[in-house]
């Protein structure tokens, strides 16, 4: 087949994800654009992470739980729109209780890490490079100065801890940012901070040069796939419990006749 849209000029850490977990996921979200309904824990994850960034938006002394009340109903404005209510079937009653969790989340933060010590040197930054010849793009949480002069990524998550199996999976976005802080900053951070914020919980990795050079020949391989099965016409679908578990386009696949497990 001949594809109506053009392959995407870049690659993000989380479509690059969509990609190594399924092809023909990434070809049904980045190429054919087919929109993925939203579902509480997506629209929940976008709710917490508006807050916290306008906070971090704030001079060090300002940042405080007090904050989170403040920047709730513009929140609620620009997370909540109305394609996302009608997608979540929110009603006035299961919005407030969305907000209060949303804000019981955002406030769960200020457990975890002395805000106003933290030196920060980006809030939703946005990196656009090439590396080896790939197109990235993608926006970091945080990026944070420590006292010894070391560069920290900082990821928030309001889902569940992972389980230690999949440790690897886990920090493998934040892993390509680093690659492309290298890139983009000449500098490759030290550390990975990954906040738990719904859990109260924080994991940590260090960086590698071991690191950074597999998650930069990963990305070159999969851009070298990505073009290949688009010129070829055809992404493969390769359904597991685990890819299959919560996308979106089960049932496309079902209708082609994938056999999707469940």
């Amino acid at each position: 087949m001949t594809f109506e849209r053009p392959l995407p000029a870049s690659l993000s850490p989380s479509r690059l994800q969509d990609f190594q977990s399924c092809p023909r996921k990434f070809q049904h979200a980045s190429i054919d654009r087919i929109p993925q309904p939203a579902t509480k824990a997506t629209a929940l994850g976008r709710f917490v992470h508006y807050v916290l960034e306008q906070v971090f938006k704030l001079d060090n002394d300002q940042r405080g739980e007090h904050q989170v009340g403040v920047f709730l109903n513009d929140a609620v404005s620009n997370i909540l729109t109305d394609d996302v209510r009608s997608d979540l079937g929110l009603t006035e009653v299961t919005t407030a209780s969305f907000v209060d969790e949303g804000e019981r989340i955002s406030k769960n933060y200020f457990t975890m890490e002395d805000a106003t010590a933290r030196q920060v040197e980006g809030v939703e930054q946005r990196l656009n490079v090439e590396i080896d010849g790939v197109p990235l793009v993608g926006i970091l949480d945080r990026l944070d100065r420590e006292e010894d002069g070391s560069l920290t990524i900082v990821d928030y998550k309001t889902g569940r801890l992972p389980n230690v199996n999949y440790l690897s999976s886990t920090f493998a976005n934040t892993e390509l940012y680093a690659a492309m802080c290298q890139a983009a900053l000449g500098e490759t951070p030290k550390q990975i901070r990954l906040h738990y914020v719904g859990a109260g919980e924080t994991i940590e990795r260090p960086v590698t040069e071991v690191v950074v050079g597999a998650r930069r020949k990963a990305a070159v391989n999969a851009w070298s796939s990505i073009n290949n099965y688009y010129s070829e016409g055809e992404f493969p679908a390769r359904p597991s419990a685990n890819s299959c578990r919560f996308c979106a386009y089960k049932p496309l696949c079902k209708a082609s006749g994938v056999a999707v497990p469940g």
